[in-house]
């Protein structure tokens, strides 16, 4: 690459990426002007969707156009936008290889490309399953919770496979289930449906109780009471019954079901994938990331964030909010100092949606687990005004 000019590239028009790009423009304002600095952000898709209020959906809270803004129109100016998709990653020659735009140099690169659910990967799961990851599975979701008049939810969750990363969205199952339990109530027919909460056998952390962090489980078997939710640990989903509607587990249990709400299995983007760097198992493709400076093992040019790094830290904006800032502070300092400068510290923070209007504002970091607070009206209203303007301030690099 030509000295006169420091190519750096993202890839991914997610929240990590989006973010990220408008960060650097930020921090490396001076470079720009001077010529020394050039910007892209490559995303596969012109829209970025606030995927995290997908859930909402599936409680028919939020519309699709709700939910996204063109990716464009986030992006100061001084940022590149080429919407193409990756088609390989070459690390060790510092490029990308573009479907349409060829291959691609960089000095710095930002890979920031989320995960992908594979529902499949769990005999059956696919067809008699519901999730609320992706805007299309949430609607079928409502569709179907919204004509439920009695019969049984039964809620799962599915951990990757690589020891200590968690699967997308740590609190998700339970804002969805405790929603659920609103939602029914409000339609009059909670008492004609039984729902059932259940947890693998093996977190990541080798905690067997309801949620990955401690001080979380000791909290929500009583709220799950007060609620009349069925909960129970050691349910690991092997496989799917679709006729039958039967859940069996890896623990020898079948449970039945008239919906099956389960987190699916997730893996990284094709082309992370392919890139043969990946060292986790099942071929899931999380990248080796150092947990401090946040750079790719072995390419210390290259800077990994968001769902695809192989971290014990949770697979959510929250920990893009936080990444973000040591991703662009370490870029500037390679390149002006030679060094990077800042280290991750996992943080995490987020308002949990404990029901349809309570919020329970939370963070954790890589040494100190969540601490729950009492989920609050004024904490519901937190929460709604991050949906409706306050992640489009993080996205454009505001807050």
């Amino acid at each position: 690459m030509s000295s006169s000019l420091q190519e750096i590239i993202v890839v991914g028009g997610g929240i990590g990426g989006t973010m990220t790009a408008n960060n650097l423009v930020a921090k490396l304002r001076p470079e720009i002007r001077r010529g020394k600095v050039r910007i892209t952000l490559v995303s596969n898709n012109p829209w970025h969707y606030y995927k995290p209020a997908f859930m909402y959906v599936a409680f028919g809270m939020f519309y699709k156009n709700e939910l996204r803004r063109p990716l464009f129109s986030l992006l100061r100016p001084e940022v590149n936008l080429l919407i193409d998709e990756v088609e390989g990653f070459e690390f060790a020659n510092s490029r990308l290889r573009l479907a349409s735009a060829g291959v691609r140099d960089y000095d710095y690169l930002v890979v920031s490309t989320g995960c992908v659910p594979v529902p499949e990967r769990i005999p059956g799961l696919r067809e008699a399953g519901d999730h609320f990851y992706l805007h299309a599975p949430a609607m079928q979701l409502y569709r179907k919770l919204s004509q439920l008049e009695r019969g049984r939810v039964f809620i799962g969750v599915t951990f990757p496979t690589t020891p200590n990363v968690p699967h997308q969205c740590g609190i998700a199952p339970i804002e969805t289930t405790l929603m659920l339990d609103e939602y029914l109530r409000r339609r009059g027919v909670r008492e004609q449906v039984e729902i059932v909460y259940t947890y693998p056998t093996v977190s990541q952390l080798l905690r067997n109780c309801l949620f990955l962090q401690k001080a979380t489980c000791e909290v929500l078997p009583a709220i799950f009471d007060s609620k009349g939710i069925i909960h129970k640990r050691g349910f690991t989903l092997q496989r799917v019954d679709a006729k039958a509607k039967v859940a069996y587990s890896e623990e020898g249990e079948a449970e039945p079901f008239d919906i099956l709400m389960q987190t699916p299995p997730i893996r990284a983007v094709d082309a992370v994938l392919n890139s043969g760097i990946s060292q986790a198992p099942n071929n899931e493709g999380w990248l080796p990331t150092d947990r401090a400076s946040l750079q790719l093992e072995g390419h210390p040019n290259v800077f990994v964030m968001g769902d695809t790094v192989d971290l014990p830290i949770s697979k959510a904006g929250g920990s893009c909010h936080n990444q973000s800032p040591v991703v662009c502070d370490n870029i500037a300092g390679l390149m002006r100092i030679g060094q990077t400068v800042a280290e991750y510290d996992g943080r995490v923070q987020a308002v949990a949606q404990m029901g349809l209007e309570a919020g329970m504002p939370l963070w954790y970091d890589y040494q100190v687990d969540v601490l729950p607070t009492p989920p609050t009206k004024i904490g519901g209203l937190m929460r709604k005004a991050f949906n409706r303007g306050g992640y489009w301030a993080v996205a454009r690099g505001m807050v």
